[in-house]
């Protein structure tokens, strides 16, 4: 059986706002690596680069996730897209991060797909270079890697899996899409509360090409901008935020 993902929980199937840098240092985790630190402090000076209507989608998310956390219950988030093995895993990923950030409490992130396959090495790489501290752990055709991004959390288990395969949640949890085929593929997720799309295009288009690299870093960043804003209006502490 494979290992369970130790993160916090929503699903979200595959498809910012600006804080200053004073802001960002003074609610810094002392217990945050450094690089993945620096990419966050970046992608959250990016929050006025998302669109209006985008923010819009990201906003309703978030109100989601503020009510399903209502009485101090735990916001289950599971990110979908078709195969688990790029945009699903970077939300996952970049999810747990940005509510470890915000102090945003009883949020457990998983991933999953319409069907397993592998956590695409492009895919990794990317994290790699935004900070992430990665570990292979196995050597087969579906491996296990162990991301860490927290010097006082235990790293997160990822590898491909369908949306309801272990150690996925079987009930009470949010589906998010976030491919377009996860979304109409999947227009009822059994188990799921509630089912909830904000696509990303995929980066699988440019495997191969010289701008391989660069696209992957494009989605990576998008996505954890996104997911930054998107749990800076969970918190209700969060600092005043220009609309």
């Amino acid at each position: 059986m494979r290992p369970a993902i130790i993160a916090s929980t929503l699903v979200i199937v595959c498809s910012g706002l600006y804080i200053a840098a004073a802001e960002t240092t003074e609610r810094k985790d002392p217990g945050m690596t450094k690089a993945p630190e620096a990419t966050i402090a970046d992608r959250i000076a990016e929050f006025d680069r998302i669109p209006a209507d985008r923010r819009r989608e990201l906003d309703a998310f978030a109100d989601m996730i503020r009510q399903a956390r209502h009485g101090d219950q735990p916001a289950r988030l599971v990110f979908i897209c078709t195969h688990n093995s790029r945009r699903s895993h970077m939300s996952q990923i970049w999810a747990a991060v940005a509510a470890h950030h915000y102090g945003v409490k009883n949020i457990h992130t998983y991933s999953g797909g319409t069907e397993s396959t592998a956590f695409n090495p492009r895919a990794v790489a990317a994290m790699e270079r935004a900070g992430f501290g990665v570990e292979k752990t196995t050597d087969d055709m579906n491996p296990i890697y162990h991301v860490r991004f927290c010097d006082n959390r235990p790293a997160m288990t990822c590898f491909s899996k369908k949306f309801d395969g272990d150690p996925n949640p079987k009930a009470d949890f949010a589906a998010v899409m976030v491919c377009g085929d996860a979304d109409r593929a999947c227009p009822v997720v059994p188990g799921a509360t509630g089912l909830f799309a904000i696509p990303f295009v995929d980066p699988k288009a440019s495997d191969g090409t010289p701008q391989e690299a660069e696209t992957y870093d494009e989605r990576c960043a998008q996505i954890a901008r996104e997911m930054l804003y998107i749990m800076s209006r969970v918190d209700d502490r969060s600092p005043a935020r220009p609309e």
